[in-house]
């Protein structure tokens, strides 16, 4: 294994019921912030930006999360919507990465949602090379606009990750990964 590689080579995620304190301190998670945000953008758009979900706000979010899942499935059982009500609240912190679509850019949209995963991806290895945990998530909060409101997006805003960070609680084994030899090809004329 190439030493430069080894971080990517080793990277996986904790599940994040398995994080747990310390997150990153102060100092810590700004430097990993900024590394973070520093991604190929085409247009110098910066089509993203961060919000830090973290102490009793992680748990009024869900708590705002399952008020709108009830109204939507009332049938859901009392067991899935204490699920919704707690999923934010096991890592110490949580960072959305959220996407800044400019719809007046000739930068497609998909290029601009790209870039933002981008960072949500460099605080996963940001996260890992300092020695925290993190895993991304979306669900369907990610995607509804009721929570969009309630995180304050514009319209033109979405939720592309919920990063969860802190420390692994337990060794996490890596899952099987793909092999390169089913993926890679030469395009020849």
């Amino acid at each position: 294994m190439h030493a430069a590689l080894s971080l990517l080579q080793q990277r996986h995620s904790v599940p994040s019921r398995q994080l747990g304190e310390p997150a990153p301190d102060e100092a810590t998670l700004h430097e990993l912030l900024e590394a973070a945000i520093r991604v190929p953008d085409h247009g110098k758009l910066v089509p993203f930006r961060l919000i830090r979900l973290e102490g009793e706000a992680k748990l009024a979010f869900g708590e705002r999360l399952a008020a709108i899942a009830i109204r939507n499935h009332p049938e859901m059982s009392d067991a899935k919507l204490e699920k919704e009500r707690t999923r934010y609240t096991f890592a110490p912190l949580v960072m959305a990465v959220v996407a800044r679509l400019h719809a007046d850019s000739k930068v497609p949209a998909i290029e601009q949602k790209l870039c933002a995963g981008n960072v949500a991806y460099n605080i996963l290895l940001g996260a890992y090379a300092l020695g925290y945990g993190a895993q991304w998530l979306t669900g369907w909060a990610a995607y509804d606009r009721e929570v969009a409101g309630i995180l304050d997006l514009a319209d033109n805003e979405h939720v592309v990750a919920f990063v969860h960070l802190g420390t692994p609680q337990i060794d996490v084994p890596d899952r099987e990964r793909p092999t390169l030899g089913d993926l890679l090809a030469t395009w020849t004329p």
